[in-house]
C-alpha cells in the first residue's frame, strides 16, 4: 500500500498492528528507521527531565516512527520513553502491537557488568515495568566487548528462555563497537548453539568518517554468520561530525574523539560552510541514504516512516526489497521535524518515488529533486573525506587503552597534524576524562539487591545513538535543505 492520502489524515486513526507471528523474521517487520533514546539522559543533556520526550515520541509515532531503541544502562531513557508511550493519546491511537521496543540487558555502570541469568531475568522483567508492557520486540546484550563470550554465550541462552518459555522476548541480539569482537561472537553463538542470531547493532561504524561496517569484517562476515539484521546506530559518530563539536551534557566532555580528530572533523565543517552547507547535514544524509543500500543485505522489509504527520508508508511503494536499518536520535522537537524532512527526501528518491509522491499529493517533481541532492551530498561528501584524509576509516579502542596509551593509528595520524591550525580552533586542551562514551548518572540510584549488596549510579551510554544536537540552538534544525 502506498502512502495515504492527505485527505485521510485530517485525524489521527487507530494505528494497524505489526504483521507479527511466532517466526517471523526480524527482517520481515522491523521499520527501517529507529528513534533511539539515549539523548534521553545527561550525557546529551543537562536535565533530560526538561525535555519533551512525550510531545518528541507522540511527534515521532505521528510521523509514522514505529520502532524505539533504549537500554536501562541510558540513564531514566527507559522510563522517560515508558511515560510517553503510555500517555491515553498513546494508548488509545497506537497500540502496542503496532511499535516496536527495542532495549538491552547486561550493562549496569561504567566498569560494572552483569552477564548471569538472574541478573538477565531480573533485567528483563524490570524493563517491562519501566516501559508499560508486557513484552519487548528486541533485546541486545549490551557492550558485549566488555566481557567475556562464555558470559555473551549465557546472556544469549536466558534471553532464548525468556522468549520461548515466558513470552516477554521476541529477538535477540547483541551491541557494541568492535567489529572484530561482534563477528567472532556472532560466530560463537551460532556454533555453539546452532541457532543464528537476529540482530546485531553496531555504532559510529558508517558514517562519513568511518564505513568500516560495510566492509567484509562487518556486513559480509555477520551475514555469514546467520545474523539476520544489523542496524546502523549513531550515524554521526556519537555526535562527532557537527559544527559544533561533540554533545556536551551535565557531565562534560565524554567522547572519546582525540583532539587532532576533533580538528580534523572541524576543518571538514569550514569544508562545508565554504560550498553553503552543515557538516551534519551532510553526514545524515550521506549514512541514512547511503546505509539503505549497502545495509540491505541485513536489512528489513518492514515499513518505513513516511516522515509526514498521519501518511503510512509501506515497502512496496518504495521498491519493495530490504532496506538497510538505522537509528537517530534527537533531542527537541525541530530536530526530529529536520529529520524526517531528510527522510522523507531520501524515500522520494528511491524506486517508486514519483508514483508515490502523485498518489500522496506532494510534488511530482520529488523523485528528482531527491535524485540530484543525492548526487549533490555523494559530491560533497566525498570532498569531506578528502579533508578528514588519514582519519577516514579510524576507530577508537573498546574496551579503552591504558591511560597515557594510545594506538599506533592515532599516534601516527596524530604526529601527522602536530601544529596545523589547532591554535586557531576552540577545542579542548584536555582529552576525554571519561574512559569510554558511557559516563551519566541517572538521580536514581537503586539497589542491585537480588544478586549483590552495593548501590551504584546509573551511567547513560552513547551506544547506537546518532545525536543530532545537544541545545536550542541546533545548526541541523535551521539549515534550508534536507
Amino acid at each position: 500500500m502506498a502512502a495515504t492520502s492527505q485527505s485521510a489524515a485530517d485525524s489521527p486513526q487507530v494505528q494497524p498492528p505489526v504483521a507479527y507471528d511466532k517466526g517471523t523474521p526480524l527482517s520481515a517487520i522491523l521499520p527501517p528507521l529507529i528513534f533511539g533514546t539515549a539523548t534521553f539522559n545527561h550525557q546529551y543533556n543537562d536535565d533530560p527531565y526538561a525535555l519533551d520526550t512525550t510531545g518528541l515520541v507522540s511527534d515521532a509515532l505521528t510521523h509514522g516512527i514505529r520502532a524505539f531503541d533504549t537500554s536501562p544502562y541510558y540513564g531514566p531513557s527507559e522510563t522517560l520513553l515508558g511515560a510517553a508511550l503510555d500517555t491515553p493519546f498513546v494508548r488509545t491511537t497506537f497500540p502496542r502491537s503496532s511499535y516496536f521496543i527495542l532495549t538491552k540487558v547486561g550493562r549496569i555502570a561504567e566498569a560494572h557488568f552483569d552477564y548471569s541469568p538472574a541478573w538477565v531475568a531480573q533485567s528483563i522483567t524490570r524493563s517491562l515495568a519501566r516501559l508499560h508492557t508486557t513484552y519487548l520486540d528486541v533485546v541486545y546484550c549490551h557492550d558485549v566487548e566488555f566481557v567475556t563470550p562464555a558470559a555473551v554465550l549465557g546472556a544469549v541462552r536466558e534471553l532464548r528462555r525468556q522468549r520461548d518459555e515466558l513470552g516477554t522476548v521476541r529477538y535477540v541480539g547483541i551491541s557494541g563497537y568492535p567489529l572484530d569482537v561482534l563477528g567472532a561472537l556472532a560466530e560463537l553463538v551460532l556454533r555453539e548453539t546452532g541457532e543464528p542470531l537476529d540482530a546485531v547493532m553496531s555504532y559510529a561504524n558508517f558514517t562519513l568518517q568511518n564505513e568500516g561496517l560495510a566492509g567484509p569484517r562487518g556486513v559480509q562476515r555477520l551475514r555469514e554468520a546467520g545474523v539476520d539484521v544489523v542496524p546502523n546506530a549513531s550515524p554521526l559518530g556519537m555526535g562527532l561530525l557537527r559544527r559544533q563539536g561533540v554533545p556536551v551534557g551535565a557531565l562534560g566532555d565524554f567522547h572519546p574523539a582525540s583532539r587532532a580528530l576533533r580538528l580534523a572533523v572541524r576543518q571538514a565543517s569550514d569544508f562545508c560552510d565554504a560550498h553553503g552547507e552543515k557538516l551534519e547535514v551532510i553526514a545524515i544524509r550521506y549514512a541514512l541514504e547511503t546505509w539503505l543500500a549497502v545495509g540491505a543485505s541485513v536489512g528489513s522489509r518492514g515499513d518505513p516512516a513516511s516522515g509526514v504527520p498521519w501518511q503510512q508508508e509501506s515497502n512496496e511503494a518504495v521498491g519493495g526489497t530490504k532496506l538497510g536499518v538505522s537509528v537517530i536520535g534527537v533531542s527537541r522537537a525541530p530536530e526530529l521535524e529536520k529529520t524526517m524532512l531528510v527522510w522523507r527526501s531520501i524515500l522520494d528518491g528511491l524506486e517508486g518515488g514519483r508514483e508515490t509522491a502523485i498518489r500522496a499529493g506532494r510534488w511530482s517533481r520529488a523523485y528528482e529533486w531527491a535524485q540530484n541532492r543525492k548526487r549533490a551530498v555523494q559530491i560533497l561528501s566525498e570532498g569531506v573525506q578528502e579533508v578528514l584524509g588519514e582519519w577516514v576509516g579510524y576507530t577508537w579502542e573498546s574496551p579503552p587503552e591504558e591511560k597515557g596509551s594510545k594506538g599506533e593509528k592515532e599516534k601516527e595520524v596524530q604526529g601527522r597534524l602536530e601544529g596545523k591550525r589547532i591554535a586557531d580552533i576552540k577545542v579542548n586542551e584536555v582529552e576525554a576524562p571519561w574512559p569510554t562514551p558511557d559516563a551519566s548518572p541517572e538521580p536514581e540510584i537503586w539497589h542491585h539487591d537480588a544478586f549483590h549488596s552495593w548501590n551504584y549510579n546509573w551511567f547513560v551510554h552513547t551506544n547506537a545513538i546518532p545525536t543530532l544536537q545537544t541545545s536550542p540552538s541546533s545548526d541541523l534544525s535551521v539549515s534550508l535543505r534536507p
